[in-house]
């Protein structure tokens, strides 16, 4: 069950709830206007086995991650992704950004589920948005929208570290993705000039909120108002590693200690 934390920050789970279904896909919506985030959202998309329904974007930005290890066949390398009538072979661990209006889809020829980690910035506020093919369109020579996370540099801050994935170097102008990495412990309390979705990838802790707090663990949603104070706590004894999306974009190792 979802929990709401000091100023309006949400902690829940990837499946909670019954989810949308169209053909081979499912998709449960975790944050967004409706659970009271003012621009941003996260929605957890699981692709079964097949060809799935294509997708249009809506007149936002959308950042995708292809979740490693949580049901995912997306490790053999055999899946596609397909934008805008363009094809590219899914990857472990990789950031994309469909651009506003983009259509995509996914075509998974393995055994098991891929999952994917989506937001949209600003949040539609709507089910998502289906159309009969891929939109043929010529994109031009823009950059790829893909971005492997073992081909990003790592950035440290102190005693963790962060990976940007999907920032202005490929064409999102509001949104940054990144995955970052804490040890064991508890970092002070901070604050950012943002909205901030997080997904946990790996391992356990307590998300805190002010003087409120919860258990997180693999698979925990969560959702940080514009300067909420808050820390994560990895309470595990190895690393807690987290996939980030804020808007409007910026850089993770900003933050505004109290």
């Amino acid at each position: 069950m979802a929990v709401t934390l000091e100023g309006g920050c949400r902690v829940s789970e990837m499946r909670e709830g019954n989810p949308f279904v169209s053909g081979t896909l499912r998709i449960w919506n975790r944050i967004g206007r409706a659970t009271g985030a003012q621009a941003i959202s996260l929605r957890v998309m699981e692709f079964a086995p097949g060809a799935s329904p294509t997708i249009v974007n809506d007149d936002c930005d959308q950042i995708l991650y292809i979740v490693d290890g949580v049901g995912t066949a997306c490790g053999s390398g055999r899946a596609n992704l397909l934008i805008a009538g363009r094809t590219y072979e899914i990857t472990p661990n990789p950031g994309i950004y469909i651009r506003p209006n983009q259509t995509f889809a996914i075509d998974n020829p393995g055994s098991e589920s891929i999952v994917v980690i989506t937001a949209q910035c600003p949040d539609p506020d709507r089910p998502p948005q289906f159309v009969d093919a891929l939109d043929k369109k010529p994109i031009g020579s823009i950059a790829s929208p893909i971005v492997r996370l073992a081909d990003q540099r790592t950035q440290p801050t102190a005693d963790r570290w962060y990976r940007v994935l999907v920032d202005n170097r490929i064409g999102s102008e509001q949104v940054t993705q990144f995955v970052g990495s804490i040890p064991p412990g508890r970092a002070p309390d901070h604050f950012h000039h943002y909205e901030e979705v997080l997904f946990i990838l790996k391992g356990e802790g307590r998300m805190w909120a002010g003087e409120t707090n919860t258990p997180i663990a693999v698979g925990s949603c969560i959702y940080l108002p514009k300067g909420q104070v808050h820390c994560v706590e990895n309470t595990g004894e190895g690393e807690l590693r987290l996939l980030g999306v804020f808007y409007p974009a910026g850089s993770p190792s900003v933050r505004y200690d109290v």
